[in-house]
């Protein structure tokens, strides 16, 4: 039961770290992130199994684990307040020709990283980005400007 239990908590307790980390994409992660990722995972896991490093306990960790991630999926397709507070919400960093800069600076990117995901969609200056969209998935998104605008 201990294994379980911790098993919850640890899952709880890393989608709220997660959450209160910046959001970025897998594709912009910097290598100090990657670490930070793994070093979390290994540390978390530590916990969950404490001293019975067995099989079974092992299969109960994940088993719990999965079933957790089941429950916040079925919670968040059927409750949607649930899943913004579990995936956030879409912020606009770009609108209206002017950088958002404490949006920028809250969610760990810079004009850069803006730009970069622009240029990945074909657009060559930031002249032409009408809105600049972080998505709940740490996605870049960015709208063209239009001949009318």
């Amino acid at each position: 039961m201990g294994t379980i239990s911790r098993a919850i908590l640890a899952y709880c307790f890393l989608i709220i770290t997660v959450r209160a980390m910046a959001r970025r994409p897998g594709g912009q992660f910097t290598p100090f992130e990657y670490v930070l990722i793994f070093l979390i995972g290994g540390i978390s896991i530590q916990a969950v199994v404490a001293d019975d490093r067995s099989l079974t306990n092992a299969f109960i960790g994940v088993s719990t684990i999965a079933m957790v991630h089941a429950l916040i999926t079925f919670l968040k397709q059927h409750f949607p307040q649930f899943g913004r507070i579990v995936d956030g919400t879409p912020v606009i960093v770009r609108e209206g020709g002017e950088w958002q800069k404490n949006r920028l600076m809250h969610h760990g990117l810079q004009v850069e990283d803006v730009l970069a995901a622009a240029r990945g969609q074909g657009l060559e200056s930031e002249q032409q980005i009408k809105y600049a969209v972080v998505e709940r998935s740490g996605e870049i998104s960015v709208i063209e400007k239009s001949d009318k605008d």
